[in-house]
């Protein structure tokens, strides 16, 4: 099984995505948009930019964990990871979007 973005609306009533690996983790997230459309074109440039390495800001979160956004060209997050505990886990997941993200397909929940 490939990995998925699902599309989901949040409790404000936006809609966001979520990237999930082969093994059903969500390995990237969005920020809240306010129109479907939005949504998807924010996953069509997590496909075009999740291969480009310069894409990604490794970061070290207050409390000492690791984690990584995803930019596009314009440097605007389209995507950030979840905390990790070891900066090799994080690059792992950075790994993963870049192996799922291209062929994902899209669901709506």
């Amino acid at each position: 099984m490939a990995g998925k973005f699902e599309i989901y609306a949040d409790k404000a009533g936006e809609f966001r995505f979520r990237l999930k690996a082969s093994n059903g983790q969500a390995i990237l997230v969005s920020e809240g948009y306010k129109a479907k459309s939005g949504c998807n074109n924010g996953i069509e440039s997590v496909k075009k930019n999740a291969s480009d390495d310069s894409n990604y800001e490794r970061k070290v979160t207050s409390s000492g964990k690791f984690m990584f956004n995803l930019k596009a060209a314009n440097s605007q997050i389209i995507g950030t990871s979840e905390s990790y505990e070891t900066a090799v886990a994080r690059d792992n997941g950075i790994e993963s979007v870049k192996t799922n993200a291209p062929g994902a397909v899209v669901v709506e929940l």
